[in-house]
């Protein structure tokens, strides 16, 4: 028979010790049973990839296997040269199982050896703790939920959903292909790369493939070969709650197993993380796009994806790193060993991916990612200050200030406190994520880039999804029907992490803002008076826990602080040292100032965030040796089809060598030493019309305007750029730190009452801030706790 393969899985969660398996030194005086697609304490799904390593002292057809005392051992395939017998289990009861080796016949003190396997449902979940509720499944048509009133997603697949983990029988689609270049010129007669399944609606339940889509349905027998390219076959199904799509190179006319894959398919795996952010309690189709990555199909990758690590429909990270673990290890045990993961994804994509790093160490060997944040909650902190600073801007005790400067002038000032190069940076955040935080119902609000005057819709909505009626109403905090009913907030999605308040009700949360001096380096520049910064401090206020605006400002719940530097949900540099990392970084700036050929910007994903995530690396582990970084300006927030594939196949490289380095060094130094040449810091210039003079020179990347990074309202206020302080330190106000600007008596008393306990000592570090822990388990409840080392086969008694 054919050898089977000899690569291993990469560790999972290395720094817990969630290594599915590892390679013996020495030859074993017992058996060794080893879970080759996730620790056994991990299993999902009732179905487990095992390997059984023989002694040698043990003749193989003497093996006998029994899994809960029934004997399975013809479901094994021998490699009589390793001495190793592989079979993918199936049937797992939920619980521990029993999985033993046993040197059949060999008398008294023989080999014997076993492995407990704990398997957990295919819905979920396995450590994140309890699932939110309600949660509306996803069903072959939209209708109405009957139990909450909502109208559901169209699932994109036949069967209807079971349960409240929203589980749906896996479906199996193939398509082809086609020859037909990709189009250049819209009307030019080629293809696009276009969902090639829409979802169902009510007015048109079975809607075609378009017909310039470059993916097509592939009917064995029918479809001619002339026409076909290759073939994709794509599975569709739940895990953990959400809806996923695999694809991969598919032969129809052969078999696939987890112990003979088709031989395209290399191993390797894409990981695609949708994008956005949000916190629907529906289930839907995930957001990401599969048929678009054909030159990873074509490498022989299997492209995954699921929504619940779509950051637009799932806020709970942790619940999306248990996602990305079950996804990898269904692909283990259906397709065969995964050689790697390279995972990719923008802005919201990005920051599951730099998350998926952080709080689950090993799941990804190397990451392509762009437009990039470091994660939600540091993210979260510059879109509440842009929120709370543009509230502040339209109070009469700032415009009375503002009386008689002209527009540019009021705009200037804004934009040196808000640390942006213009005021509509801020108003990117106000009206595109500005309302994302809402706990309940609420009706939108969306400032001008004009003159900032802010407009309220009439409509009243929320995050949940949800009727309104169904959903918490701020107005009436202390209606005891209405506490009790769902918030939507990111937090809210994530309560099995944080833990409820002492009111039993809301969810802990990290929003703060005690201490800081907004405005700070504008003052000491001069760009604003000391009377603007006084005033400033004053009127800016906080946001409540129900996410209402407030005099006060806003204070964190300590345990909720403790928590995201605990799992690693504030982003981690000594985590993610451990993971590959290409970070392409676009423009993004503004919305008035742009690049040439860039007709628009959101204004939200700014340059010096992946500055911020470097000093983050640097400030945790020492060093940024993992991470890379290509800037550019005139394609705007994506980089361009050359450069995505340069990112690919340099990624592709560095993963290759990573893994072919079986020596004992850390796995921080082998992700260092794997780093190709091509691999290295560059720019392309916004003046470089062809955009292929590819600029090592850092301080030439700088001067050019829209490459250099600038700051946010933090970092005005005197953060790091960093930023991974979510609650800061204080020290008594002193009035040397504001030189060379002066204040009088008069307002240095203004602000003592607005700072009664002290102004942000930076340099001190954040209130809560902790080494990360991750992975942490949260099945016994908020807070979770450290794994314990993975499960081990040791040996059995007699019988």
């Amino acid at each position: 028979m054919t050898p089977l393969p000899r690569y291993r899985t990469a560790a999972l969660f290395l720094c817990a010790g969630f290594a599915a398996h590892a390679a013996p030194n020495l030859p074993p005086t017992n058996f060794e049973i080893i879970t080759l697609s996730n620790r056994a304490d991990l299993i999902s799904g009732g179905n487990a990839l095992v390997e059984v390593r023989v002694p040698n002292t043990v003749p193989l057809h003497h093996v006998k296997l029994l899994l809960n005392g029934k004997d399975i051992t013809d479901s094994f395939v021998t490699d009589a040269a390793e001495r190793t017998m592989r079979a993918v289990l199936t049937g797992l009861a939920d619980g521990a199982n029993n999985l033993v080796a046993d040197s059949n016949g060999q008398g008294r003190g023989r080999p014997r050896a076993r492995l407990t396997i704990t398997n957990h449902p295919i819905g979920g979940p396995v450590l994140s703790g309890p699932q939110i509720a309600p949660y509306v499944c996803a069903t072959p048509l939209p209708r109405l939920d009957s139990a909450t009133g909502a109208t559901t997603n169209a699932s994109g697949l036949k069967g209807e959903p079971s349960g409240t983990q929203c589980n749906i029988a896996s479906e199996f689609k193939l398509f082809y292909r086609t020859k037909v270049p990709v189009t250049v010129v819209s009307g030019d007669g080629g293809c696009s790369f276009v969902q090639p399944d829409p979802s169902p609606t009510v007015a048109n339940p079975n809607p075609t493939t378009p017909a310039n889509s470059c993916f097509q349905p592939y009917v064995p027998g029918t479809t001619p070969d002339a026409a076909v390219a290759y073939i994709v076959r794509v599975e569709r199904g739940t895990i953990n709650r959400g809806l996923y799509d695999i694809a991969v190179l598919f032969d129809p006319s052969r078999p696939w197993s987890a112990l003979a894959p088709q031989a395209q398919w290399s191993g390797k795996v894409l990981y695609q993380f949708g994008a956005s952010t949000g916190q629907p309690r529906r289930q839907a189709r995930t957001t990401s796009t599969w048929w678009a990555a054909e030159g990873a199909i074509t490498s022989g990758y299997l492209v995954a994806q699921n929504s619940m690590t779509d950051s637009a429909l799932n806020s709970n990270r942790v619940a999306m790193a248990e996602t990305v673990m079950m996804m990898k290890e269904h692909i283990g045990d259906t397709y065969g060993e995964v050689k790697f993961t390279m995972g990719s994804g923008c802005s919201g994509g990005s920051i599951n991916s730099n998350m998926n790093a952080s709080i689950a160490p090993g799941q990804l060997d190397g990451i392509t990612i762009s437009c990039a944040y470091p994660d939600s909650e540091t993210t979260g902190m510059e879109v509440s200050d842009c929120v709370l600073l543009a509230e502040a801007y339209i109070k009469p005790q700032w415009t009375g200030l503002m009386a008689g400067l002209s527009q540019a002038q009021i705009n200037a000032k804004k934009a040196a406190i808000n640390g942006h190069p213009d005021q509509t940076a801020c108003h990117g955040w106000y009206n595109a994520f500005g309302s994302n935080g809402k706990v309940g119902n609420y009706q939108q609000r969306l400032v001008s880039n004009v003159n900032g005057t802010i407009v309220t819709s009439p409509t009243v909505t929320n995050n949940c999804q949800l009727p309104t009626s169904q959903v918490y109403d701020p107005a009436f905090p202390n209606d005891p029907a209405n506490q009790a009913r769902p918030r939507c907030s990111a937090w809210d999605w994530a309560t099995a992490i944080w833990g409820k308040a002492p009111d039993g009700f809301r969810t802990r949360e990290t929003r703060d803002n005690v201490g800081i001096q907004y405005g700070l380096k504008a003052l000491q520049s001069g760009a604003i008076t000391p009377d603007e910064f006084v005033t400033l401090n004053e009127i800016i206020g906080g946001i409540d826990k129900d996410s209402n605006l407030q005099a006060a400002r806003s204070i964190a719940d300590p345990n909720a602080l403790e928590i995201a530097y605990r799992a690693g949900i504030v982003m981690s540099g000594h985590q993610v040292a451990k993971t590959a990392v290409i970070d392409m970084r676009g423009w993004d700036d503004s919305q008035i100032n742009r690049p040439p050929g860039v007709p628009s910007a959101l204004a939200i994903h700014y340059q010096w965030r992946s500055f911020g995530i470097r000093d983050r690396l640097d400030k945790d582990f020492g060093d940024h040796g993992n991470q890379v970084m290509w800037r550019f300006a005139r394609n705007g927030l994506g980089p361009s089809t050359q450069m995505q594939t340069e990112a690919f196949t340099t990624m592709d490289l560095w993963l290759t060598t990573l893994k072919a380095d079986t020596s004992d060094t850390s796995l921080e130094a082998k992700v260092r030493n794997a780093k190709p040449a091509s691999a290295f810091d560059y720019c392309l210039l916004t003046a470089d019309v062809e955009q292929d003079d590819k600029v090592t020179n850092q301080a030439a990347c700088d001067a050019d305007p829209f490459l250099k990074p600038g700051s946010s309202p933090r970092q005005v206020a005197g953060g790091p750029r960093s930023e991974e302080i979510l609650k800061c330190r204080l020290k008594p106000l002193n009035p040397a730190d504001y030189a060379p600007a002066s204040l009088t008596s008069a307002q240095l008393t203004r602000l003592q009452a607005v700072f009664p306990g002290g102004v942000c000592d930076w340099a001190a570090g954040g209130v809560g801030q902790q080494p990360a822990l991750s992975p942490l388990d949260f099945s016994a409840g908020p807070g979770g706790v450290p794994l314990p080392p993975a499960p081990v086969s040791e040996a059995a008694p007699e019988r």
